[in-house]
């Protein structure tokens, strides 16, 4: 009887990318032993994204369990339409992310693993830039980091003490006079 576990795929409600598969190696005393690492993003498209890691001997059993840590891992996070309320630099070790909010029709300016984490975010407007280490699971991870920073406009205006309107983004601002 076979015991080991099978990973059912999970129902697509979310929008799920592989971000980057790497083959790692545990060094025994026989030789190399070598598994997959993949990591995953999955969000709703409306302000839930979270990001896994999985490890397997299958490229696919690591995809499988990356996509469950993900959707288990899902932060909720501030929108402001279609962009982001306020500029956030998000670290982790050597990778630092800049995010900054957009006006409409700018479309996402990002790359690799910071375009896969915004897009799964549903944010449409943003400019973002990656600063640091390349290294793409602590860019998804710094990226993350940034989206967790990110307050309501309400809370920003309490904590500053001034109305909504004071401190919409200035196209808004221009918009409505």
């Amino acid at each position: 009887m076979n015991k080991k576990r099978s990973y059912k795929p999970v129902k697509k409600e979310f929008d799920e990318r592989v971000v980057d598969i790497a083959r790692v190696a545990k060094v025994v005393k026989g030789g190399r032993k070598f598994h997959f690492r993949a990591t995953v993003v999955a969000g709703d498209n409306n302000g839930r994204v979270g990001v896994g890691t999985g490890k397997a001997g299958a490229v696919p059993e690591a995809i499988g369990k990356g996509t469950k840590q993900a959707i288990n891992d899902m932060h909720k996070i501030s929108l402001l339409g279609t962009t982001i309320p306020h500029e956030v630099i998000g670290k982790v070790a050597g990778a630092v992310v800049l995010l900054k909010p957009a006006s409409p029709g700018t479309g996402i300016i990002a790359g690799g693993g910071v375009r896969a984490v915004i897009e799964a975010a549903g944010v449409r407007d943003i400019l973002t830039k990656s600063l640091g280490s390349a290294n793409i699971l602590n860019v998804v991870k710094a990226t993350m980091d940034a989206l967790d920073q990110l307050r309501s406009p309400a809370e920003i205006a309490a904590m500053r003490g001034k109305s909504v309107k004071e401190i919409a983004p200035f196209w808004e601002r221009r918009n409505n006079g």
